[in-house]
């Protein structure tokens, strides 16, 4: 079956079912892009940063988190350390707080897509449902014969189509959609991990120079 006859046979909501599949496709390669650039730098960034402020080479801590501020966890490192005089629950409460303000953008498009899976399926039901009607109504009752019969046999699998586009889309997001929340968890493991190494050193330090 051609893509014309594709779109002929699942009826009008075939137009918003390709809607959502080049909207989740333009989003998951956003994403895609987002996550493996996240994965391929910031580990070996924070590693190197606690390395230096454990040498209490802050200058060069400062300088490399500015230098990689467009990744979420040296933007909450570097909003923590910039406080002035801060004590270590002052300096916790900015780790936290900023941590708070990164997950939106962790999470960005994760209601679209929940949209696209949840409506997709039901669009792909409702042109079945459309092209069911279209199928009966056009039947004759008074000549019930087997050209007519195939009419309908035809035209209830023509119907199906829009169910199965809709659950190709659903399917298909939902993949990646889940993988994303896997990556998404993985870093709010990392933010935490991190934010607490970075915390203990901060607290020792701060109570050798309080002595």
């Amino acid at each position: 079956m051609g893509i014309n006859n594709l779109f002929s046979a699942g009826g009008i909501v075939m137009i918003p079912l390709l809607g959502f599949s080049i909207l989740a496709l333009t989003l998951i390669v956003e994403r895609m892009w987002f996550w493996v650039n996240i994965e391929r730098r910031q580990k070996d960034i924070i590693r190197d940063v606690l390395t230096l402020y454990r040498r209490n080479n802050m200058v060069a801590v400062l300088n490399g988190l500015q230098k990689h501020a467009d990744l979420h966890i040296p933007r909450i490192f570097l909003t923590a350390l910039e406080l002035e005089d801060a004590n270590p629950e002052e300096f916790r409460l900015a780790l936290e707080s900023q941590a708070q303000a990164e997950i939106p953008l962790l999470k960005r498009f994760q209601n679209i897509f929940d949209t696209i899976i949840s409506l997709s399926p039901l669009l792909g039901l409702l042109g079945t449902v459309l092209g069911l009607i279209g199928s009966f109504s056009s039947l004759n009752l008074g000549d019930i014969g087997a050209s007519q019969t195939a009419n309908v046999t035809g035209g209830i699998s023509e119907a199906l189509v829009s169910t199965a586009s809709g659950l190709v889309v659903a399917i298909f997001t939902l993949l990646f959609a889940n993988l994303f929340r896997g990556f998404y968890q993985k870093q709010m493991a990392s933010i935490q991990e991190y934010g607490g190494e970075l915390e203990l050193l901060y607290r020792r330090r701060y109570e050798r120079g309080s002595k």
